[in-house]
């Protein structure tokens, strides 16, 4: 079933996620294929984005004009990065974060644990969108990567039709795009606070 998704400032963006045994991962993770499918262009969504507090996510780059490898639909159950390599600096967007887009670095090449996945090898933008998707599990959002205010874009199509925290959201860039001194993310955390 496709599922609405949430927006930051909802909560359960910013909390861990417990772990889930098969069965209870099975119901959450077709909902997220279908509500990824849902949305063209998204690579990858996790529980919580669709109100879910467990730890499943999905990941799909086949197709993405990003894309130098792929595994395929990757449904995460459980997910651990047990290795991390390379290092580098990318623009990401987020459903959850309609309006905006961040320059965040990432690992270029992980290893991933997972129910049912002794290890996965990952690199390029699979690897980014798998790190995106694990830190959602984590209650970390592209926000909490970013190293100054300057890392973050107005994106130039929102990712979903506007909501108010959506619209909220868009403001908030739109100040902080404005903003000569560089701010720490907590800082950019207290200023989508304020709007909240």
């Amino acid at each position: 079933m496709v599922r609405d998704v949430l927006c930051y400032p909802q909560p359960l963006l910013k909390q861990r996620c417990a772990e889930v045994d098969e069965g209870g991962a099975t119901r959450v993770a077709r909902d997220l294929v279908e509500t990824m499918r849902a949305h063209p262009g998204c690579v990858g969504l996790a529980a919580p984005q669709i109100g879910e507090a467990v730890r499943v996510a999905v990941v799909d780059v086949s197709g993405h004009r990003f894309t130098t490898s792929s595994n395929g639909l990757l449904v995460l159950v459980n997910p651990e990065i047990v290795e991390r390599s390379g290092h580098e600096i990318r623009r990401e967007g987020c459903l959850s974060l309609p309006h905006i887009t961040a320059d965040v670095a990432r690992a270029t090449r992980v290893r991933v644990t997972a129910m049912g996945v002794e290890q996965l090898w990952s690199e390029g933008y699979e690897a980014r969108a798998i790190q995106h998707e694990i830190d959602h599990l984590d209650g970390v959002l592209i926000l909490d990567r970013v190293a100054s205010a300057h890392a973050l874009h107005p994106r130039k199509t929102p990712a979903l039709a506007p909501t108010p925290a959506a619209e909220a959201a868009r403001l908030v860039v739109g100040r902080v795009t404005e903003v000569e001194a560089e701010r720490s993310s907590g800082e950019i955390d207290e200023l989508m606070e304020a709007i909240a």
